[in-house]
């Protein structure tokens, strides 16, 4: 037995409103009993546990400190309905950034947005992102992906690090990223609409790109593109005091020791290190690890394998921390 949605004009099945899982949404039954996780029956608990959107929501404001305009220019894509592609190296805060949006959008609209994150990968497949039937019980019951879910109750859906995924299954999207906005679900013969809230954003390393790992060209100019580097020293220097609870002399001194590995220069350091990392090197130190050891474990050990760059990173320390 199949519980299948009718196919309606808006593509939406009238059941699965508002209802978002952490990987899927069922597609049968009342809404709160999915909420509290029940199936009607006495409170007898649903053998495929769901998430209710409001659980992907930021509880307390994300910390965040702005570079540029980022913030102006993310609120205009979302008032646009403009699908947007964070572009940046590692650790630099786009993740962060991208909660920090939608815990201020939901504040200014004075309705929580949620943001439903998924971290793609090679094997990701067309049916991870939108769902599929399984079995429970005796009964086929569709399951919606977590593109599909968004896609319903007006979520920011995340790609992360999209150009991981194979380039059929990100082809996907492409009705979800124009004018039509509309998602297409195959195995069940209907279209979804989507809410009105909803916003595609994708992100990806540029550094990280080669001919396999890049996103076609039909795919990338689909979106409106915000470029993220790592912060100027005084900012990143706010940064890290705020997320690691030091003192502002180390966090000075941690991202001066940050700026000076980025223009090492060494050829086996593909990329210097990350506002993420110095953070955890000023975590360490803020549990009263040495300076030169927490920088041992959370720079010169984490940025490469290679001894001749430990080595020069090392060196680096050393002159920060003498």
């Amino acid at each position: 037995m199949r519980h299948d949605a009718p196919f309606t004009g808006s593509g939406r099945n009238p059941k699965s409103e508002g209802v978002v899982s952490a990987a899927a949404t069922s597609d049968s039954g009342d809404p709160e009993d999915r909420r509290k996780g029940t199936n009607g029956e006495g409170g007898k608990e649903d053998p495929v546990r769901e998430v209710a959107y409001h659980e992907h929501v930021p509880t307390e404001e994300p910390f965040y400190v702005p570079v540029g305009d980022e913030v102006e220019i993310f609120r205009a894509a979302y008032r646009a309905r403009l699908p947007v592609s964070l572009k940046g190296p590692t650790g630099c805060g786009k993740t962060r950034f991208l909660e920090y949006m939608s815990w201020t959008l939901g504040r200014e609209e004075g309705e929580p947005l949620p943001l439903i994150t998924v971290a793609c990968h090679e094997d990701l497949t067309a049916s991870d992102l939108v769902g599929r039937y399984i079995l429970v019980g005796e009964e086929t019951v569709w399951m919606d992906g977590p593109l599909t879910a968004a896609v319903k109750a007006g979520a920011i859906c995340y790609l992360d690090e999209v150009v991981e995924a194979r380039k059929d299954t990100l082809v996907l999207i492409h009705p979800l990223a124009d004018h039509r906005r509309i998602l297409p679900l195959e195995k069940k013969g209907c279209l979804v609409r989507a809410h009105p809230r909803f916003l595609l954003v994708i992100s990806y390393n540029p550094g990280y790109q080669s001919m396999l790992k890049d996103l076609k060209i039909s795919t990338r100019q689909r979106f409106a593109a915000i470029d993220f580097t790592y912060p100027p020293p005084a900012v990143e220097a706010r940064i890290i005091a705020g997320e690691a609870g030091v003192d502002e002399d180390l966090a000075r001194e941690l991202a001066r020791l940050g700026e000076l590995a980025r223009n090492l220069g060494e050829p086996g350091m593909e990329e210097g290190p990350s506002t993420r990392l110095l953070i955890y090197a000023a975590r360490l130190i803020g549990q009263g690890v040495e300076p030169r050891r927490a920088c041992e474990t959370a720079l010169v050990s984490a940025l490469s394998d290679d001894p001749v760059v430990q080595q020069a990173v090392r060196d680096l320390v050393a002159t920060v921390f003498p």
